[in-house]
């Protein structure tokens, strides 16, 4: 058992409390081959894609109706949150690592059947997305994660020829734009503000650090991240990167201009470059984040979950399974460009052949997934704190995250 607090707002839990003592479980389930409707919830663009490929279930299902409803993430968990505690959860519905281990203190997420979906086909780090306390609530439904974006032509003008595989190599790969290339700066890294962690990441994972461990304890002021901390501190104290990002900043179109010639980004920047800057085609490429003790980049992404009160559990399963066998996903990444979870969907056509494609996998094969815990965000933003301390120069990077432990000390429990 996880010695991690996992608290959801105390209205709420006493709300769904009251909720599942009235009116217990649904009670049954319809078997998958019999005529019914399922309810299905997804965020964002991939709810709009997902209406099309509920159609093509259909019609080879005809027993089964598949109503999806697109939700704005903006909205997401205010909806679900009011659903679990109404009991009124869709049957499926689309969940990421930090809602996981809210709704699932809350009781209200149906285990996944593990005799149906074997964690050894999906990469390791989104299977663990989906799981709290041993236990796995949610089946992988597609993958992102980190890689460094870097500026080929320009780093030719600055005498190197190769992308930088350590830390040493990226941050004298840094200073060579500045001085050789001309270019405003080196690297573009968040200095502060919301989910700064989420730059951090590749430096913490990468020295071997992590914000809570296995055990469910702090360990952000550990001396590998320690030594990540001043790292990233340091492309801002020698003026390498910018002290000063406005919120909405669009690293994609200094990217193209080159005042900076590097950023890490996910697949979706892939996209972004080719339709939004076409004029630097062939001028950049990817590669996996520099290495310290290794190459450890985050991981993200969705998973799929069945509410515990649905009724049509069995035929839940069996879209799940559509939506995450090796054919649903080449589908699905065809129709959204979403990294596939399943590993099987890589062996043949465009996510075989493309370099950049494999770029990602490689990424993700080491990547490291955050805990689900419900407090989650809370944790995460005392370590942006401590980065923003370090970053503007108001404090070392061990005394910022002495600071930063003892927070979150108070935040996990024995």
């Amino acid at each position: 058992m996880s010695r991690i607090a996992r608290t959801a707002p105390a209205g709420i839990a006493l709300a769904l409390a009251v909720t599942l003592s009235a009116c217990g479980s649904s009670g049954g389930d319809v078997a998958a081959d019999e005529k019914q409707t399922l309810t299905v919830w997804a965020m964002g663009a991939e709810g709009e894609k997902l209406a099309d490929v509920a159609e093509v279930y259909e019609k080879a299902n005809p027993n089964i109706t598949v109503k999806v409803t697109p939700i704005g993430w903006d909205v997401a968990h205010q909806k679900l949150v009011s659903a679990a505690a109404a009991g009124t959860l869709p049957d499926v519905a689309q969940m990421g690592g930090s809602y996981l281990g809210e709704f699932a203190e809350l009781g209200v997420l149906e285990p996944v059947d593990t005799k149906v979906f074997d964690k050894k086909d999906f990469f390791p780090a989104g299977w663990e997305q989906g799981e709290v306390d041993g236990t796995a609530y949610g089946v992988p439904w597609y993958v992102d994660t980190r890689v460094l974006y870097y500026r080929t032509d320009l780093a030719e003008k600055a005498g190197v020829s190769k992308a930088p595989a350590n830390w040493k190599e990226l941050q004298d790969l840094a200073g060579a734009y500045q001085k050789k290339a001309g270019t405003k700066w080196g690297l573009s890294i968040q200095p502060s503000g919301l989910d700064t962690v989420q730059n951090f990441y590749s430096f913490l994972y990468s020295a071997g650090g992590e914000i809570v461990n296995a055990e469910g304890e702090a360990v952000i002021d550990s001396p590998e991240a320690i030594k990540a901390l001043k790292e990233y501190g340091s492309y801002f104290d020698k003026g390498l990167s910018n002290k000063s990002v406005q919120p909405g900043y669009d690293v994609v179109k200094d990217f193209g201009n080159g005042r900076v010639p590097m950023f890490f980004g996910g697949p979706w920047h892939v996209t972004l470059l080719n339709e939004g800057q076409p004029q630097i085609k062939g001028k950049w490429a990817i590669a996996p984040v520099p290495a310290d003790a290794s190459s450890t980049s985050m991981a993200g992404g969705s998973s799929l979950v069945v509410s515990k009160d649905s009724e049509h559990k069995a035929a839940a399963t069996e879209f799940i399974q559509y939506l995450t066998d090796t054919k649903g996903q080449a589908d699905w990444y065809e129709r959204t460009k979403d990294l596939p979870a399943n590993t099987s969907a890589w062996e043949s056509g465009a996510l075989a052949d493309d370099a950049d494609l494999q770029t990602f996998k490689q990424q993700m094969d080491t990547a490291k997934s955050s805990p689900s815990l419900a407090n989650w965000t809370e944790i995460t933003d005392k370590v942006d704190q401590a980065i923003a301390k370090v970053t503007q120069g108001k404090a070392s990077a061990e005394d910022a995250l002495k600071t930063a432990q003892s927070e979150i000390e108070g935040l996990v429990k024995q």
